[in-house]
């Protein structure tokens, strides 16, 4: 499995330019309202230097990390729940994501337009969040009268109907899906945009970069503790270049990590996502998987027959085995241990599966 990520947002508030910097893409991003018709995707690495390292351990011929994929989404106006601009187009492309990146502009800058002539954080997630709700509702709409015959049918339906009133008056009162404190695993079948976790991606001005001030500020706008700050001006600079030059000017804004890092970090917690390794002479590989998913389940990821015929795994910590210096050392130091089929895994988890097909 693999993350990805819808980046939306309202016109001219820098998310092409951050989608260009977190996927070295050159897309267009022009000064003016849906400049992105077409959603870019790009599939990128996810900054992880564990993998990196127990490839040069075990002298790896590849190494293969991680991935998340970003989609850049034409930016969304009022209205967009009714076809207003691109709104059909930018709500099924955001359907087909894992999480939603919704980008405020906090930057100022006069010779990129607004779409409604000034930027305002609050006013702008407002605007995203009503025509997200506004299309879920419609969503309800559309298939409540189904659910209501059904469950004149069949009683036991009356739960899931009953469920499905509460979230519609929840989202009547502006309240997002995903914070409604209803639990929405039976009503996944409905695909609600609102049930996407979010993540508020805040573009603020690189001199405002180390703003704590500020951040707390922009904090308090977002429904959701899920926020991350970016000068996307910055992270377009930081992509085009490489390694210690790269590193220089974070140094310069006092960044710790890239853009990338952080937005993947928090869309991994978001989801409740994590990566366990597996590392050799052909190849060290980073793996993503749910957390507390069982052994098995993590096998399953690399093949269906791995999981169906699972027997055991042999698993060191990351941390264990480059201190080790090889899988037999690290056996040797009783740090490499087999488990079974309950064994739920931990992030970080080196490990060689033993099956039977």
């Amino acid at each position: 499995m693999s993350l990805s990520i819808g980046i939306v947002g309202l016109p001219n508030v820098g998310k092409s330019t951050l989608f260009n910097a977190l996927t070295k893409n050159n897309v267009l991003a022009a000064n003016y309202p849906f400049a992105t018709i077409e959603p870019n995707t790009g599939i990128v690495p996810v900054p992880d230097e564990r993998i990196h390292k127990l490839g040069e351990l075990l002298e790896s011929a590849k190494v293969v990390p991680a991935t998340v994929t970003f989609v850049d989404i034409a930016g969304i106006v009022a209205g967009a729940h009714k076809g207003e601009g691109m709104g059909n187009a930018f709500l099924s492309h955001i359907r087909e994501t894992d999480a939603i990146a919704q980008v405020v502009r906090a930057f100022t800058d006069p010779d990129v337009q607004h779409v409604d002539d000034e930027a305002n954080p609050e006013r702008d997630i407002s605007t995203i969040n009503t025509e997200l709700i506004l299309a879920d509702i419609a969503t309800i709409d559309k298939h409540l009268p189904k659910i209501e015959k059904e469950a004149k049918r069949d009683p036991k339906l009356a739960p899931l109907k009953s469920k499905v009133e509460s979230l519609k008056l929840k989202l009547d009162e502006g309240v997002l899906a995903i914070n409604s404190g209803i639990e929405l695993e039976e009503l996944k079948y409905l695909n609600l945009l609102t049930a996407k976790p979010f993540i508020y991606v805040f573009n603020i001005d690189d001199t405002d970069l180390n703003n704590e001030e500020l951040k707390s500020s922009l904090r308090t706008l977002a429904p959701t503790d899920n926020v991350v700050f970016v000068s996307a001006k910055v992270e377009a600079e930081i992509s085009q270049l490489d390694g210690e030059d790269a590193q220089m000017f974070m140094d310069e804004y006092g960044l710790q990590q890239s853009g990338l890092e952080r937005l993947s970090k928090v869309g991994f917690e978001t989801l409740g996502l994590q990566t366990y390794l597996t590392t050799g002479p052909k190849e060290s590989k980073a793996w993503t998987i749910p957390r507390n998913a069982t052994a098995p389940q993590a096998a399953g990821v690399i093949h269906g027959d791995f999981e169906r015929g699972f027997i055991a795994a042999d698993i060191v910590g990351y941390s264990d085995l480059i201190s080790a210096g090889s899988w037999a050392k690290a056996r040797e130091s009783g740090k490499l241990r087999t488990e079974g089929k309950t064994y739920v895994m931990q992030d970080g988890d080196v490990v060689e599966f033993k099956f039977n097909v």
